[in-house]
C-alpha cells in the first residue's frame, strides 16, 4: 500500500480534528479553564487520534500486503475472490461482493470457452481422420497409374497429407500425456520412417540422404518422435540449397544421445536464432520466395520435444543448420537394465 496517499486522503479528516481541536481550545479558554489544561486535553486528543491512524494504517497495510501475496500464489487469480476472507468493513464488502460476482460471471466465461475449444478440437480431430481417406484413396490411384503427372499428384499429396498431420498433432500437443507411449525404441527405425513419409518431397527435390546409423536406441513415443522428425526434414529440404545433402547421425554427450539433423542449407540468421521455436516466427528466410513458412514447425517441434522430455536446440551457420534432439539416460532404467 502506497503510504503517502494513504496520508493524503486523511488529510480532510487531520484538517477537521484541527478545526474542533481549536473550536475546543476557545470554548474552555472562554469559561475559565487554564492553558495547562487545554494543553492537556488537546495532547490527549492528538495522542488517541495519532494511535487511531496510525493503527489503522499499519493494520490495513498488513491485510492489503497479505491480499496481495495471496494473488500472486494463485494461477487463476481471478478466483480470489474464493480463497480471501470476508472482509469486516461495511465498504469493503461492497467491493468484496463486487469481486464475487466479476469471479462468478469469469468462471463461467472460462467455461464456455473450454467447451467451444473442446468441441472445436473434436471437429478438427474427426474432418481430419475423415479427409484422411479420400488422400489415401488419390494416393493409391495414383500409384496404380503411374505417369509423370500423378508423380507430381503424389509429391503434393505427400505434402497435404503433412498438413493435415500437422493440424491434427498441433491440436492434440495441448494433451500429448492421453496419446503418448512410451517404450525403448531403435533411433533409426524411426528415422528411416520418417524418411519413407517424405520420399516423394526427396524425389522431387532431388535430395541426397547422408546415415550414419547406429544400433542407439532410447525410451520415447515413436509416433511423436517420428512427427518431429518429419518436421525437421521438410524444413531442412525448404531451406536447401540447389543439391541439398540430409545428414542424420547420432553422437553421445556423457548420459545424453544426441540425434543430429544436418542440412547444407542457407541457414538461420543470427539475429533470427533466439526466436526460431517461437509459435508464428518464419524469420528473414522464411519469409523469402517460395518458402511459405508458417511459424508452426519447429515451435510444435520444441512444445513435443517439452512434453516428452526431449532436448532440442539448434546450431546454424552459412553452410546450413544442425538441428539436435537431446535424449536424456534415466538413472533408474540404467540400474534396472544393470
Amino acid at each position: 500500500m502506497n503510504g503517502r496517499l494513504y496520508w493524503k486522503q486523511r488529510i480532510p479528516m487531520i484538517f477537521v480534528h484541527l478545526l474542533c481541536m481549536a473550536g475546543l481550545s476557545l470554548f474552555l479558554i472562554a469559561n475559565g479553564n487554564s492553558i495547562d489544561s487545554v494543553i492537556l486535553v488537546l495532547s490527549v486528543w492528538v495522542l488517541v487520534l495519532a494511535l487511531y491512524l496510525c493503527r489503522g494504517y499499519f493494520g490495513r497495510k498488513r491485510q492489503l500486503e497479505k491480499l496481495l501475496e495471496l494473488a500472486e500464489q494463485l494461477e487463476e487469480r481471478y478466483l480470489i475472490s474464493e480463497v480471501m476472507d470476508k472482509p469486516e468493513p461495511a465498504d469493503d464488502r461492497v467491493y468484496y461482493r463486487v469481486l464475487k460476482m466479476a469471479g462468478k460471471s469469469m468462471l463461467e466465461n472460462v467455461e464456455k470457452i473450454k467447451r467451444e475449444r473442446a468441441g472445436y478440437k473434436e471437429y478438427i480431430e474427426e474432418w481430419i481422420h475423415e479427409i484422411k481417406t479420400p488422400i489415401a484413396a488419390m494416393k493409391l490411384i495414383c500409384e496404380n497409374n503411374r505417369t509423370d503427372v500423378t508423380r507430381e499428384l503424389l509429391a503434393e499429396l505427400e505434402k497435404t497429407e503433412r498438413f493435415t498431420e500437422q493440424a491434427l498433432y498441433y491440436a492434440r500437443s495441448e494433451y500429448t500425456e492421453r496419446d503418448y507411449f512410451v517404450r525403448e525404441i531403435r533411433l533409426f527405425s524411426v528415422v528411416h520412417r520418417a524418411i519413407a513419409d517424405n520420399k516423394y518431397l526427396f524425389l522431387q527435390n532431388d535430395v541426397r540422404i547422408d546415415l550414419q546409423e547406429t544400433d542407439d536406441t532410447v525410451f520415447s513415443d515413436e509416433k511423436w518422435l517420428c512427427f518431429i522428425l518429419n518436421q525437421l526434414i521438410v524444413n531442412a529440404v525448404k531451406y536447401s540449397t540447389k543439391k541439398p545433402v540430409i545428414k542424420i547421425y547420432i553422437r553421445h554427450e556423457n548420459n545424453v544421445t544426441v540425434l543430429c539433423i544436418e542440412d547444407n542449407g542457407v541457414g538461420i540468421e543470427a539475429d533470427d536464432m533466439p526466436r526460431i521455436f517461437e509459435k508464428g516466427f518464419t524469420g528473414k528466410n522464411g519469409r523469402g520466395t517460395g518458402r511459405n513458412a508458417t511459424g508452426i514447425g519447429l515451435y510444435l517441434c520444441r512444445r513435443l520435444c517439452y512434453k516428452l522430455g526431449i532436448g532440442i536446440n539448434a546450431k546454424s551457420s552459412d553452410s546450413g543448420t544442425q538441428i539436435l534432439l537431446s535424449f536424456y539416460t534415466n538413472d533408474f532404467i540404467n540400474q534396472v537394465q544393470g
